[in-house]
């Protein structure tokens, strides 16, 4: 493997995700809900974060496992579904190094694909979870296209390249946490790689008690950006013959309109 990627998933940044994010794009849990219990259980739950799917398939009853190379996320999403009396097996492993007792029927990677990684780890990442499904499972994995942000998009463009990176955007407004401290988090881009299809964006993330700064810490994420007809390579390389694409977290095929795609691949 080449030089570590960056990655923010960490330290204050973990405890945002684990206050705030449980409520982002709520319309995927139903959608690969449908298809965990379609495809079978067990399941696990590939970058699972902070549990934003995994506790509500555990409140429904799923057996359901984790894995996330964050172990400020995992401790966090043990620490959650401990409080509503869950147990769930949780493990610190980045997806390329997966090595896990049990192999699944069903397994889903939401909005992690890439993320903190490179080429080389996504394809070993692939070829990893296809040995921890069971003959005949089904691997989901989505992906957010590299046109949908457009006020990122335009600096793929060399001229626009040059500015970066781009000027750091204020702090957002302050959200109170649960144990009365207040976050505040703002991001930026800061590199566009077009040949490698790389972005690396900047997170600054503060935490305040009482009108005093506490903690102030700062990361960046590399994320590697896909096309549809490559992510389809990549299974076939990782020995997956049956593909089916979806747009939008919706049983539909997708379109050019469609900011996120979905691959349900078997083996």
């Amino acid at each position: 493997m080449g030089d570590e990627p960056q990655t923010w998933h960490h330290g204050l940044v973990a405890a945002w995700w684990g206050e705030f994010n449980d409520d982002f794009r709520p319309h995927e849990i139903p959608f690969y809900q449908a298809h965990i219990e379609r495809s079978g259980q067990p399941v696990l739950d590939a970058g699972c974060g902070a549990g934003r799917l995994l506790l509500p398939y555990l409140r429904a009853g799923l057996d359901v496992d984790g894995c996330d190379q964050s172990a400020d996320m995992i401790a966090a999403c043990r620490e959650k579904a401990a409080r509503e009396g869950f147990e769930s097996n949780l493990y610190v492993q980045a997806m390329h190094e997966i090595d896990l007792p049990r192999k699944y029927p069903t397994i889903i990677v939401v909005g992690s694909f890439g993320l903190g990684s490179d080429r080389q780890r996504d394809r070993e990442a692939l070829v990893r979870l296809r040995d921890h499904l069971e003959p005949g499972g089904t691997l989901l994995v989505d992906i957010e296209v590299p046109y949908a942000d457009p006020g990122h998009w335009e600096y793929w463009l060399k001229d626009k390249r040059a500015t970066l990176p781009e000027t750091e955007e204020p702090p957002h407004r302050r959200r109170r946490a649960s144990d009365g401290s207040e976050y505040a988090m703002s991001a930026r881009l800061v590199a566009v790689e077009p040949l490698e299809q790389q972005v690396t964006m900047e997170i600054h993330i503060q935490r305040w008690r009482d009108d005093t700064l506490e903690a102030e810490e700062q990361y960046q994420l590399d994320i590697g950006m896909y096309f549809k007809n490559e992510m389809l390579l990549l299974f076939e390389h990782a020995g997956f013959s049956d593909v089916t694409v979806y747009g939008e977290h919706e049983d539909r095929p997708p379109t050019s309109d469609d900011d996120f795609i979905v691959f349900e691949a078997r083996v």
